[in-house]
């Protein structure tokens, strides 16, 4: 994952929970402080994230999925 990746998936996180604070924890987290960090630490293609202030929303990781997935197949036919 990169960061342009990452940040795809805190933006639609954000919209999804209604919630502008999301925390990203695990392995992705790094690229907060590491935009361009080696590959190992970026091998997964998964991001666990959660919205601060709305904690009862915390379960938006399959709704973020969905839209990324949309995202990389309308990205995909653009080329």
């Amino acid at each position: 994952m990169t960061r342009g990746e990452l940040e795809h998936v805190i933006r639609a996180a954000a919209d999804i929970a209604q919630d502008d604070d999301i925390v990203v924890i695990g392995s992705q987290s790094v690229l907060g402080q590491f935009p361009d960090a080696p590959p190992s630490p970026r091998i997964s293609v998964e991001a666990d994230v959660y919205p601060w202030h709305r904690p009862e929303r915390a379960d938006v990781e399959a709704a973020v999925a969905e839209r990324v997935r949309a995202w990389i197949a309308a990205d995909f036919a653009a080329r």
